[in-house]
């Protein structure tokens, strides 16, 4: 795996630095009393994966669709538990989002998620794309060994068509329904449901789109990482959710804050409005997502005949 971010400019290769040392940080405290294996705790890679590795990034924000790459980053950790978010990586995660959002230490925003060694493996031994792609393409900002990643053992086209195909029959038609079953708890007057349905309608889209495609999605309910995993794999998702301005950007957070906030807060508060110009984009997020999947399904089937 390379290990050179000199393609980067200067200034990103600072906050890189900076983001590797944020997650020693909050891990070494989250770890500092722990007992039994978990005494052993180790991080023994920290990835960067996708747009920034290899070298397509886009930081356009005064563009027609306001789109900017994120960092993505792979943590790879001694032990399956450790990948516990709440318990290991959550103060990490809050870190992160601040220095980018309040402190603006950070001029780019940071994606992580964390997996055991061995689930990386398993997932380059059963061909996993995501996993396949991390291992060529992506380069390790902190090693703490030169120990190779397993080798990838790709699935064979049949393989791979019915996967994707299993995945996206699986996910799409229950997209459609909790949008659907929004808009009609919307019409019964009952908007917080109806936002939590639309939250679950966005991420299993998103879900949907990531294992069609490379088939892997993070355990995350943060619609906001999705979209950044799944806009960097087909520019057409860009621009779905506008954000030329400051009330078209909290539209999305709101939809993001409906998966606890519309269950578990009395504040949370969303208008019939609100409701209906978010229900469009994410119908417009499935109809861009369906031809995305269906495309790549169509591909696989052309490589499989052939």
């Amino acid at each position: 795996m390379r290990t050179d971010i000199d393609h980067l400019p200067a200034a990103k290769q600072r906050e890189l630095e900076r983001i590797v040392e944020i997650l020693f940080d909050e891990f070494g405290q989250a770890t500092e009393n722990a007992t039994g294996r978990r005494k052993g705790a180790r991080i023994l890679k920290i990835v960067l994966f996708g747009s920034h590795a290899r070298g397509d990034w886009v930081d356009s924000p005064l563009s027609a669709n306001q789109y900017k790459s994120d960092y993505d980053i792979l943590v790879i950790v001694s032990q399956k538990e450790l990948t516990d978010r709440a318990a290991y990586w959550a103060k990490a995660e809050e870190r992160l989002i601040r220095a980018y959002t309040i402190e603006k230490t950070l001029r780019t925003p940071v994606n992580f998620i964390v997996h055991s060694l061995h689930e990386v493996n398993d997932g380059l031994a059963h061909g996993r794309v995501f996993f396949m792609e991390v291992a060529k393409d992506g380069i390790a900002l902190y090693e703490a060994d030169s120990r190779e990643l397993a080798t990838p053992k790709p699935k064979t086209a049949a393989q791979a068509l019915a996967t994707a195909r299993e995945y996206f029959e699986d996910h799409y038609p229950g997209a459609v329904v909790w949008l659907n079953t929004s808009r009609d708890l919307a019409r019964q007057k009952r908007p917080k449901e109806a936002a939590f349905l639309l939250h679950q309608a966005t991420e299993r889209l998103y879900a949907g789109l990531l294992l069609t495609l490379t088939y892997y999605t993070p355990y995350n309910h943060n619609i906001a990482f999705l979209r950044s995993l799944a806009e960097g794999l087909d520019r057409r998702l860009h621009g779905i959710w506008p954000e030329s301005n400051r009330s078209e950007r909290a539209m999305f957070q709101k939809l993001k804050e409906a998966y606890t906030k519309a269950r578990y807060s009395k504040h949370y508060k969303i208008s019939e409005d609100e409701l209906t110009w978010l229900g469009a984009r994410v119908e417009e997020l499935g109809r861009v997502i369906h031809q995305v999947c269906i495309d790549k399904i169509d591909e696989l089937e052309k490589a499989a005949r052939g």
